[in-house]
């Protein structure tokens, strides 16, 4: 029977067990569209090797942070497997009880990946080779939670009763390899296990080995992760608990909890009657601040690294952190993305390197990279501060003005060697005052100083009161932080500044024995108080009183109060020189990247802003002459969906769907060159029928309409407004 209706179905394809993995091509994005062509592969290579120190450091020390709790984590699982080796199972375990490491890893859940990694490597290396890892999305029910186990652990095709039918249908019409499949059960696994165990004792026997080495990897745990527990089925849990705590005589199972939130989350899920069938330990990961601020001070707050962040991009990839996500990973992400963006579109990048390859990168620049160079606004600031004949050297001579940006170039590396130091001394004085006038951390204090002049500010003056008020021993305390700060750095200015530091020190210390002799000048002051504590007249004691006041008057200052005065405008001093913002200086543009911008649109995606931009003008994103459109209007060549979405914007709170399909079918004729109706009879074609279904039923699925109960031939509109 013949109809015209349009149906919609829903049908599953079953992904293939190979993926291919998708790599950004850096190189061709940066030869397609790139300004300063001549100079892009240069500054490939830079931005590269710069991707790749990123990746590297970022590794390293995601390993060295994790260290303490991925050992005490591995420790735990070998007093476990030591006390089920060398004692009764039953009696150490107190009766049926899974032994099971909580660890807490904070609301950071992407930075979650790489440390259950890292974990699961460790544990295969030195504990047991039998390791699972688990995510709540891939177990839903018991059934394939069993089977995700049973699969991870014995490497088999595990089935159960619903599926046994079909795999082996799909096996005879594939002729592929038949694979030994195993039911999906705990017993199974126990077997597979005894299995395994009894074959590692006999090759062990074979062999010349230590009673206790054979012991040891004769019975190693079974160890099962459960990445994100918040978001197991709290049903599905229990009841795997309980199955498993029935098999722990044969089977020596471990669990690890990945908990986010916090340790209440087990005792919340899990009833006592389940969680009295485990033996919990917690373990606590370091706070994703910490590991931020070792990130940022590893790869940001360092002259090695030569790429920098301006203060309002900064400012993005930390609100970002704090208010979003709390990720390292992701905030790491962000400033791979600004290191591409910086590279792909400045050409003058290429300058952004060590010391002695922007010298070599300099001489190689085009008359075009130097025309560049006499229009950064840096370069104007300081070319307006030099005299008419320099200015036109400047201006004129393109070998003087390679000479120039040589020194300006040094210049900024020499200024990027002394800020930092001088930035952690003086966060080193700042961050133990009270109410941390300057921030807690020194990424605010950063970014106060790449804004500003620091010393301008009423917190820089507020925290230099309070440096006037420490005392003695804590104030020693610090300047001695400082001179350790100062220590490792071989600038020349740098040192100088440790000499005068460590001379300070000593006249402190000098200060400290000569107190031991002389009395102070705050006993000698409080003579006159003593005097008035003895019977006078009214005469002597008005005397007395203009003497006191007299005295406070000009009182001196101790030698301790003069040197600590003097230690407080020698760091003054230190910040005055060195602590200016980077925009002061010239040429900044070639290292520091500035567009906020560029780096909050796609960091802080708004998923209706882009598809209601997509759809309004597609050109954008198909690059196709024919779509293009000077009035905002929508071409009649453009995709079914996108000629749907205008017609419905022209439509009030119901859309009838008739009317919507007429007016779509006679745009799209009218661009197929074809008369909607040719031979009167009323009948649409159906397979404009079928398009216009399909692009209602995505723009449905946008969520831009809803099927309505009013009216049955007519759709609810539900946004309003453009972009």
């Amino acid at each position: 029977m013949a109809t015209s209706s349009f149906s919609r179905g829903c049908f599953v394809f079953k992904p293939s067990a190979k993926k291919k993995k998708t790599t950004v091509d850096l190189e061709s994005y940066f030869t397609d569209g790139c300004e300063g062509a001549e100079s892009s592969e240069t500054r490939f290579k830079l931005c590269l090797d710069l991707w790749n120190k990123i990746k590297t450091e970022t590794e390293d020390l995601q390993d060295e942070l994790n260290r303490n709790i991925l050992d005490s984590l591995l420790e735990f699982t070998r007093k476990c497997s030591s006390t089920r080796r060398h004692g009764n199972w039953a009696s150490q375990m107190r009766a049926s009880e899974i032994p099971t490491a909580a660890l807490v890893l904070g609301v950071n859940v992407p930075d979650h990946d790489i440390t259950f990694q890292s974990l699961s490597e460790l544990l295969r290396c030195s504990v047991t080779p039998h390791v699972a890892s688990l995510q709540a999305k891939e177990c839903g029910a018991l059934k394939h939670l069993m089977k995700r186990v049973l699969e991870r652990l014995m490497d088999a095709v595990v089935d159960d009763e619903e599926e046994e039918e079909e795999e082996k249908e799909e096996v005879q019409h594939s002729g592929a390899p038949l694979h030994k499949s195993v039911h999906c059960s705990l017993r199974a696994l126990c077997d597979w296990y005894s299995s395994k165990t009894k074959k590692s004792s006999c090759s062990s026997s074979g062999k010349k080995r230590s009673s206790s080495a054979v012991d040891e990897h004769q019975q190693p745990p079974v160890v099962i992760i459960f990445k994100d527990l918040e978001a197991f089925n709290p049903k599905v849990l229990q009841d795997f608990i309980l199955i498993c705590s029935r098999y722990l005589d044969r089977l020596p199972l471990m669990f690890i909890f990945g908990i986010a939130t916090s340790p209440s989350t087990v005792q919340r899920m899990l009833p006592h009657s389940v969680s009295s069938l485990l033996c919990i330990e917690l373990f606590q990961s370091l706070s994703c601040t910490q590991h931020l601020t070792t990130v940022i001070d590893k790869l940001i707050l360092t002259h090695s690294f030569p790429f920098k962040l301006n203060g309002k991009v900064m400012q993005v990839l930390v609100s970002i952190f704090l208010y979003h996500d709390f990720s390292v990973r992701n905030f790491i992400k962000g400033l791979q993305l600004a290191l591409l963006e910086h590279f792909h579109s400045q050409p003058l990048s290429s300058l952004c390197c060590r010391k002695k390859e922007a010298q070599i990168q300099l001489q190689q620049l085009s008359a075009g990279d130097l025309d560049r160079i006499r229009q950064l606004p840096s370069f104007n600031r300081f070319l307006k501060e030099q005299e008419q004949q320099e200015q036109d050297n400047l201006q004129t001579d393109d070998t003087y003005l390679k000479e120039v940006c040589q020194k300006l170039l040094k210049g900024l590396h020499k200024y990027h060697k002394n800020y930092y130091p001088v930035l952690r001394c003086l966060h080193t004085l700042t961050s133990s005052l009270p109410r941390y006038p300057l921030g807690k951390q020194i990424r605010e204090l950063h970014l106060i100083c790449l804004e500003k002049n620091v010393w301008e500010s009423e917190e820089y003056q507020s925290a230099m009161k309070l440096l006037k008020m420490l005392a003695k021993d804590e104030l020693i305390s610090l300047l001695q932080k400082c001179a350790e700060v100062l220590q490792p750095v071989k600038s020349k200015k740098m040192k100088n500044a440790l000499v005068q530091l460590e001379e300070l020190l000593d006249k402190f210390k000098q200060l400290n024995a000569a107190a031991e002799l002389a009395p102070s000048v705050e006993e000698k002051l409080t003579c006159p108080v003593k005097n008035l504590q003895k019977k006078t007249d009214l005469f002597q004691l008005q005397k007395t009183l203009l003497e006191m006041n007299e005295s406070r008057r000009a009182k001196r200052m101790s030698p301790f109060e003069v040197l600590r005065n003097e230690a407080v405008e020698f760091v003054d001093g230190l910040v005055k020189n060195h602590l200016s913002p980077p925009e002061s200086k010239p040429l900044y543009e070639v290292c520091y990247y500035s567009s906020s911008a560029t780096v909050r649109r796609h960091l802080n995606a708004t998923p209706r802003t882009s598809i209601q931009a997509a759809l309004s003008s597609p050109y954008c994103y198909i690059q196709n002459d024919s779509l293009k459109s000077e009035d905002g209007s929508v071409s009649n060549a453009a995709p079914d969906i996108c000629i749907a979405h205008k017609l419905h914007l022209e439509c009030g709170r119901l859309i009838n769907l008739y009317d919507w399909l007429e007016a779509y079918s006679t745009v799209v004729s009218a661009a197929e060159g074809n008369d909607p109706d040719p031979d009167g009879s009323g009948k649409m074609d159906e397979v404009k029928h079928a398009r216009f279904i399909r692009a209602v039923s995505e723009l449905e699925f946008l969520g831009f309409i809803k099927a309505t109960k009013k009216k049955t031939d007519h759709v609810a509109r539900l946004t309003w407004g453009g972009c």
